[in-house]
């Protein structure tokens, strides 16, 4: 039954090198599409994905959801996303990325389309968790491909570039959804961001390749002459891993790896604080409108496109320290939520701004806790190395939207509204401290050797 499908998305076979010529011409050409499709597909699956968040009061006032059901739908979107993206992750390692990651946008796409063409909560959770699954094939692909295509020393630099791809969805998904909401109703909100999925599955398919070895070019290391100390004496090794080898040789017996997948459980809950509640939490604690709510994400997303470029580069600077660089990024965080709890409403223009810092700080760590997944695993087991640090962060962001959703729906009976967000936001703050302790752990952490 499921010969057919394992064979459609079987990695590239190899193909016969090209003379040095064409490779000198054609390898730098390769590598910018390469960047290319990958940083505009999953710019692309971000538009798909964060839309619910930036609208959830309008669908609460349209269906009669309260927090604590959209909450509902916000956690189990994460947590099928994060489970998704491992289980997706060692798959990928195994596939064709090109075949794979449109596939899994074309999904995506029909997963939104029928969100918006139901009023159901049983069947938009059934949908919701769909597509987090679904969405798990999208960042594992692309770690593929980063790491057959760009060298260690490069890594760095050319995954910050590349992680911007977040920021630039994300804060798109906010806009798009918030004004087809506007000029339209909900429901639109998740027609046009699948009408844009189904065009970037097309280009993905049009574009995208796998190994350089399937077009008839040399493996990276041996075109940079970039190759690690065990490579010099054992070689690289360019066939596909047992499941044995990535699952347990990979990942179960990596201590770093698990150092840093706690670590992103904690981050990612301090990301998606602002995320999928920010919007709300502005429109009913700060006198934010629509249209202000959609713009806080693009604030927030944004703002971390720069941190994330300078971060990257710098994080190659002092030899791959990932965790060290992503510790330092938090504690500015920890200053500008504090700022936000204790900012009255009619100061709107602090609040964007302190959600500047929190997206400006908080994306360097996401993506170098990600990278720490391609410096300590083999790059036959990116993906899925990726994929178990990610779903911690995901199992975070769900414990974020259920815990949320529950505190305000909770609290604000027995203390009122303004000490139930009080209460929600210290224990974001509590979260970032945390991360930082764990993150201490991780300080002279390199690339291994």
């Amino acid at each position: 039954m499921f010969g057919p499908i394992r064979r459609f998305f079987a990695p590239a076979p190899f193909v016969e090198r090209l003379p040095e010529e064409q490779v000198r011409r054609l390898y730098p050409l390769h590598r910018l599409n390469v960047l290319t499709a990958t940083y505009l597909g999953y710019a692309t699956f971000y538009i798909v994905r964060n839309n619910l968040s930036a609208i959830a009061p309008d669908v609460e006032g349209a269906l009669h959801y309260d927090h604590s059901m959209v909450g509902s739908i916000l956690a189990i979107s994460a947590l099928s996303y994060g489970v998704g993206k491992f289980l997706m992750g060692s798959l990928s390692d195994r596939s064709d990325p090109r075949k794979f990651m449109a596939c899994g946008l074309l999904l995506t796409a029909l997963c939104n389309f029928a969100f918006g063409s139901v009023a159901s909560y049983p069947v938009h959770l059934l949908l919701w968790a769909l597509n987090g699954a679904i969405q798990g094939m999208g960042w594992p692909p692309c770690g593929r491909c980063i790491g057959h295509w760009f060298c260690v020393r490069e890594r760095g630099t050319v995954f910050s570039i590349w992680n911007t791809a977040t920021n630039v969805g994300g804060g798109l998904a906010g806009v798009i959804a918030t004004q087809a909401t506007k000029y339209c109703d909900w429901q639109c909100a998740f027609y046009f961001p699948a009408a844009i999925a189904l065009v970037g599955a097309a280009y993905l398919f049009w574009r995208l390749r796998d190994t350089p070895q399937s077009v008839g070019l040399p493996s990276i290391e041996e075109y940079k002459n970039d190759y690690t100390e065990l490579e010099k004496v054992h070689g690289t090794r360019e066939t596909e891993l047992s499941t044995r080898e990535l699952f347990v040789d990979n990942i179960l017996k990596n201590k770093y790896i698990w150092l840093f997948a706690a670590a992103n459980f904690f981050v990612y809950i301090v990301r998606y604080s602002m995320l999928d509640w920010g919007p709300t939490y502005l429109r009913e604690m700060k006198g934010a409108n629509l249209e202000s709510g959609g713009f806080a994400i693009l604030v927030l997303e944004w703002g971390g496109i720069p941190s994330t470029l300078l971060m990257g580069w710098w994080s190659d600077k002092v030899g791959g320290r990932r965790g060290m660089v992503s510790l330092l990024c938090l504690l500015p965080i920890l200053v500008a939520m504090t700022v936000m709890l204790f900012t009255p409403a009619g100061y709107l223009w602090l609040d964007f701004c302190m959600l500047a810092t929190i997206g400006f700080f908080i994306y360097p760590p996401v993506m170098l806790l990600a990278l720490a997944a391609l410096d300590l695993t083999s790059k036959k087991a990116v993906g899925t190395a990726a994929g178990f640090i990610g779903m911690f962060g995901y199992l975070g962001r769900t414990t974020l939207s259920q815990g949320i959703g529950w505190i305000v729906d909770y609290y604000k009976d027995l203390y009122g509204l303004a000490t139930a967000w009080n209460i929600a936001i210290g224990s974001v703050i509590v979260s970032t401290f945390i991360a930082i302790v764990l993150l201490a752990f991780t300080w002279h952490i390199r690339p291994r050797a």
